[in-house]
């Protein structure tokens, strides 16, 4: 297993301390949080600095920004500048050579069946779009499955899979998500499964948690070949890498 983290463990640092920290913990993969001071429309006007990311042999993965961004929404202007976002992480993602995006499929305000219903059709066209975006510029797009309620999509192994055949992309299976349903293991036979967000919780809430302090059954991770631990604190993160290196005997792949 290749194992990474998200920078939401570092978060407000520069590029060069996030890869120089994951270069001496022996991590091969990052996963930027592309939120804050990390917003692509920014990245992309002020590129002097990024040629800090050709020093290090260390596979780069993009989160696109998800603070008021909505790909479902039933608002077409938010749908638009949702859209807008996206395909500027992928523009990102190929100024500094990343290998794939990983985006949230979206969420409703109003709990009804039939407004989910519309806003699933909308998302999907719009993600769809986005997916060709990303593959124009030589990026992998990813699609994240949510925590188990009704407002959020993708919050089903069932329906994660059903957006990956519609839009044409990835997918990114975040583990701690799949465990707030009954059948985590159902997302482990995704197909076009990118890589893994990877923490613990007790089984009904995202608590972010590090590995071994909730619920998950860690045996499900064996075998997945890049995982990014998603913590909020980086001393978490090494003991869940701990756990994953035991796991996996300290091979990779």
């Amino acid at each position: 297993m290749k194992i990474g983290f998200s920078t939401l463990a570092l978060f407000m640092n520069s590029f060069e301390y996030f890869l120089e920290i994951a270069s001496n913990g022996g991590f091969q993969l990052m996963e930027i949080l592309c939120e804050g001071p990390y917003w692509p429309r920014n990245m992309i006007a002020n590129s002097g600095n990024l040629e800090i990311f050709d020093s290090y042999d260390i596979d780069i993965f993009l989160h696109a920004p998800t603070i008021d961004i909505n790909p479902a929404s039933l608002n077409p202007g938010i749908r638009e500048e949702s859209q807008r976002q996206m395909k500027e992480t992928s523009d990102f993602a190929a100024l500094i050579g990343a290998k794939a995006i990983t985006t949230h499929p979206g969420m409703i305000q109003r709990q009804e069946e039939r407004v989910r219903n519309f806003a699933i059709k909308h998302a999907i066209v719009n993600l769809t779009e986005c997916a060709d975006y990303a593959q124009s510029r030589g990026i992998f797009f990813s699609i994240e499955n949510m925590p188990y309620r009704y407002k959020y999509l993708c919050n089903t192994a069932l329906e994660h899979e059903f957006f990956v055949k519609k839009c044409g992309c990835m997918a990114t299976v975040d583990m701690g998500h799949a465990n707030t349903t009954t059948h985590p293991a159902e997302f482990l036979k995704i197909k076009n499964t990118y890589y893994y967000h990877l923490s613990d919780n007790n089984g009904e809430k995202d608590q972010h948690l590090s590995l071994g302090e909730g619920n998950l059954d860690l045996s499900l991770l064996k075998g997945i070949k890049r995982g990014i631990i998603e913590l909020n604190n980086y001393d978490a993160v090494l003991k869940s890498k701990k756990i994953l290196d035991a796991l996996n005997g300290n091979e990779i792949n």
